[in-house]
């Protein structure tokens, strides 16, 4: 058993209770073309998510991290944290992802193209940005985040498709630069949050297509309470901009 390479990538996972999807998620991770970490932020899972965690960082050693929390902190508190400690510990490049495989882990390498060869400080896998990229979900479901996004486009002028998409990649600076004890949103207006205030800050965000496939194991974690804080939240997100003044990191790095 030896340790994996050392690299200038990690990806951020958090998980409840993804006992069927965790040894494979890493799995395909660990076996991309670039060497990726993972950092699996788990919020108290009580299937025993974390334990199969643990059994990944003996096969892994070095390259699998795990961050165990008391319990369900929301999405953007998970994130945050796991932005926090991939800074510490000196990654270039730091990955949002579900766990779930709804979205495709070879992917990665797209996104980390996008920043490392493409010049994005930001790239988003984007479900949106050539038609609509999504399989298995249902209609309702399909349309009510569709709209959510134009709905958001419209409302803060963001040149972004997908705005509650989660999988994300950053270059280091853009985390560095954001100020993150201040992001107010734990849900999936904290994916918009993010987008907006790196969009604000002039960083440059490219999006790239991908296919989004619904989960086969394990149960959602969506909501249609969700999507409305994400509606009612860009609202204030919107509001607050006029009033604060933003530093153009568009030369800064």
């Amino acid at each position: 058993m030896s340790l994996h390479p050392a690299t200038d990538c990690i990806v951020i996972i958090p998980t409840y209770n993804e006992c069927e999807n965790a040894s494979a998620i890493i799995d395909a991770v660990m076996n991309l073309p670039h060497p990726m970490h993972v950092l699996i932020v788990d919020d108290g899972s009580p299937d025993g998510t974390a334990d199969i965690v643990r059994r990944k960082q003996e096969e892994y050693p070095g390259a699998v991290h795990l961050m165990e929390r008391s319990g369900k902190l929301g999405l953007g508190t998970a994130y945050i944290a796991g932005f926090k400690w991939s800074i510490a510990h000196g990654y270039d490049f730091i990955f949002e992802m579900d766990a779930d495989f709804s979205h495709n882990p070879n992917d990665l390498m797209a996104l980390y193209e996008a920043c490392a060869v493409g010049g994005a400080d930001l790239s988003i896998g984007s479900r949106y940005v050539s038609g609509v990229n999504v399989v298995n979900w249902p209609m309702g479901r399909v349309l009510m985040s569709y709209f959510a996004s134009m709905y958001v486009r419209i409302v803060t002028g963001m040149p972004v498709r997908d705005t509650t998409a989660g999988f994300v990649c950053y270059r280091r600076c853009v985390l560095e630069h954001l100020c993150l004890d201040k992001v107010r949103f734990k849900g999936y207006a904290f994916q918009i949050e993010m987008k907006f205030t790196a969009y604000m800050h002039k960083f440059k965000i490219k999006e790239v297509p991908i296919i989004f496939v619904n989960r086969v194991l394990g149960e959602s974690k969506m909501s249609s309470g969700i999507f409305s804080e994400a509606v009612f939240g860009v609202i204030r997100l919107k509001v607050y901009s006029w009033f604060y003044k933003y530093t153009d990191y568009s030369v800064a790095d």
